[in-house]
């Protein structure tokens, strides 16, 4: 495709590189030598480098022997939770909650959240990781963070049941001062913690919320397989039983994790009146030994995305997207016992256009396309574990790592060039975070944010 005639230069020219396109039925393919045009934010044009050798630009960049990739996207996170990284380690998940986590949180301030979701940004922006789902707590801060370092977000502010009605109230309100800030980079979500946290009358309050003011939501449901079983148990229902019978499938719905997931699900989840999408963040799995882990290929098969994720630092110690895709095609692999069973291409296929699906953002992101906004990343494949390439889809998910990212673009504005981040400065975050850390961490006052029973 040619670049269009605008009359005046373009923002951002990048020349050289093989690019992973999409063709109309969303099969994955590689243009070699090839040229992305940028301008106003977004993809002009996808042509041969030949083509682009005349243009005039404000920004040229020289990706020979790189790849370019559409941006990774955390689909579920908690970003200021890398203040708690190695906190919490070695335990099961109820200990975790109880001992731990939920102590600290009730210490946490919005200048913790402030510094921890610049952490986590910068984390991000050198990952190749362009946009992230995250609900949490202070969420002004988050979003003030990420209008400032420029990456893209879905962001909801989180809530129990056990705050009353103001929770949910300043989750709406939080959602729509929010929605559509930083230049279109932030949508919303209303962000109930979870069906084990948040009673059947709240989470059927949220799904008349959502339906009046058109807004998706988040929450975490079937994470395991022990709440499936104690809310059977307890409710004579399964977590997605209980999001149906309260509408919340009636909503644009994000679910994190869904390990926990049964056969019986299945068909709420085809029939379900609102786009519904699943996150899943392997790593954590494996490190809280469940038995289980998301089952991608009967949500796939049903026609629901399933997006990658890595959850909160504190649970998964990174926000790593790239060691989730080679993650989840593994794990995938073994679950199903079948090694024809996550491919490389089908890896590709979640970290890009399903993961763009499972945010609300399909239509504007996920793919490098004319039309589409300028969020990309340049991988360099000329390192010793990337040589020689045989299958460029297994050399990308298998043998890259997140460190070959050179470059990260959101917007068409360059957050990171040739390793150097240009919007956070890590050594000045890192340095009050540590500063803070021990009131942050202190747990003699024996508070919990929440109890963990199920």
């Amino acid at each position: 495709m040619t670049p269009s005639s605008h009359g005046k230069p373009a923002d951002l020219v990048i020349t050289g590189c093989t690019v992973l396109v999409h063709d109309d039925r969303e099969r994955i393919g590689f243009e070699e030598d090839a040229a992305i045009v940028v301008r106003d934010g977004a993809v002009d044009a996808v042509t041969t480098a030949a083509a682009a050798a005349g243009l005039t630009a404000a920004d040229r960049i020289d990706a020979r022997g790189q790849v370019a990739l559409p941006g990774l996207i955390n689909c579920h996170t908690h970003a200021p939770m890398v203040a708690l990284r190695g906190l919490a380690e070695d335990l099961p998940t109820e200990e975790w909650f109880n001992d731990v986590v939920w102590p600290v949180e009730s210490n946490l301030t919005e200048r913790d959240v402030t510094l921890g979701a610049r952490l986590a940004c910068a984390e991000m922006i050198r990952a190749g990781v362009t946009a992230f789902a995250d609900s949490y707590f202070a969420m002004d801060a988050v979003a003030a963070v990420v209008d400032a370092c420029g990456m893209r977000a879905q962001l909801g502010q989180a809530y129990f049941s056990s705050q009353g009605p103001e929770g949910r109230e300043a989750s709406l309100e939080f959602a729509l001062r929010h929605r559509d800030t930083a230049g279109g980079r932030i949508t919303t979500a209303l962000a109930p913690h979870a069906p084990y946290t948040v009673t059947d009358a709240d989470l059927a309050a949220t799904t008349e919320l959502a339906r009046d003011h058109g807004l998706p939501v988040h929450l975490h449901a079937a994470e395991n397989r022990d709440q499936t079983d104690t809310s059977l148990a307890r409710h004579g229902a399964t977590p997605i039983q209980v999001l149906e019978r309260t509408g919340i499938l009636g909503t644009d719905v994000l679910i994190a994790h869904g390990t926990g997931i049964t056969e019986a699900d299945l068909p709420l989840l085809a029939r379900a009146e609102g786009r519904t999408a699943v996150a899943t963040a392997p790593r954590g799995y494996l490190k809280f030994a469940w038995p289980d882990t998301t089952p991608v290929r009967a949500l796939r098969g049903i026609g629901v995305p399933v997006g990658l994720a890595t959850d909160g630092a504190a649970s998964n110690n990174s926000l790593d997207v790239w060691e989730s895709m080679a993650l989840t095609s593994l794990i995938q692999k073994s679950a199903e016992g079948d090694p024809r069973w996550l491919t490389s291409r089908q890896a590709l296929h979640h970290a890009t256009v399903q993961s763009a699906r499972a945010v609300g953002l399909g239509g504007s992101v996920g793919r490098i396309a004319p039309g589409l906004r300028a969020d990309l990343i340049l991988v360099d494949l000329t390192g010793p574990h990337t040589r020689p390439v045989h299958d460029l889809a297994a050399t990308l998910v298998h043998s890259a790592r997140s460190a070959d990212v050179r470059t990260t673009i959101v917007d068409g504005r360059v957050l990171m060039r040739d390793r150097v981040l240009l919007t956070v400065d890590v050594p000045a975050v890192a340095r009050e975070l540590e500063e803070r850390l021990p009131a942050l961490t202190d747990r003699g006052h024996g508070r919990r944010l929440q109890e963990y029973d199920t």
